[in-house]
């Protein structure tokens, strides 16, 4: 069997988190390794449990989700967050994103659909729900900047690539190229782009017709 992928789940309502570590639970390739009720547990957690990907909600007592997810940056987490919400505001998913979340799904999203943005984030891409993704295009074309720098046709095939979900090295592999490579282009993509990482990218790309928008964001 392949490797587990590990998981923390970040909600203050403890009934949520049992419900979520169970149905995480019937899946062979997921193991959720803790659980944390506010911003700063899941913070120590993090740093004590190594997960590969946290599920956290917005909305906890003390420091919120996208403080939250600021500090993991900070602290260098290798982990890959998940916000995991009821809420669906643009401000909030917008926040979110730019704070460093690779994936947004609203709670009530069916299980599939959770159990398939685990994959995707821990790959390496991201994924952000249909009406998420709308809305966050909604915002970005407020404000995006007008005039973006071209992208050169290699580097397109990396963004669409980027689009779909893939990781690093699945790119590396589709495209004949180096993971180095693919590194370098994804760096470009962002600079030119003015995107903070590779969700925001996504998003832009979308919104200036570079990329098609399709499920997995």
């Amino acid at each position: 069997m392949s490797e587990q992928i590990r998981i923390l789940i970040v909600d203050d309502h403890p009934v949520v988190r049992d419900g979520l570590a169970a149905i995480l639970g019937t899946q062979p390739d997921l193991l959720v390794v803790g659980e944390a009720g506010d911003g700063r547990d899941a913070l120590l957690k993090a740093q004590s449990l190594q997960p590969d990907v946290i599920l956290l909600d917005l909305e906890m007592p003390g420091m919120d989700g996208v403080e939250t997810c600021r500090h993991l940056k900070t602290q260098d987490a290798q982990a890959r967050v998940i916000v995991f919400t009821a809420f669906d505001s643009d401000e909030r998913i917008v926040t979110a994103v730019q704070a460093g979340a690779q994936g947004y799904l609203l709670k009530g999203a069916p299980r599939q659909e959770l159990f398939h943005a685990v994959r995707v984030v821990h790959s390496g891409g991201s994924l952000l729900q249909p009406i998420v993704a709308s809305k966050l295009l909604q915002r970005v074309t407020q404000e995006a900047e007008p005039g973006l720098e071209p992208l050169t046709p290699r580097e397109l095939e990396v963004l669409q690539a980027m689009a779909a979900g893939l990781q690093n090295k699945e790119i590396a592999a589709r495209l004949v190229i180096s993971e180095r490579t693919v590194k370098f282009h994804v760096s470009a993509i962002l600079g030119k782009l003015g995107a903070g990482n590779r969700t925001e990218a996504v998003a832009l790309a979308a919104q200036h017709g570079l990329v098609e928008m399709g499920r997995n964001l």
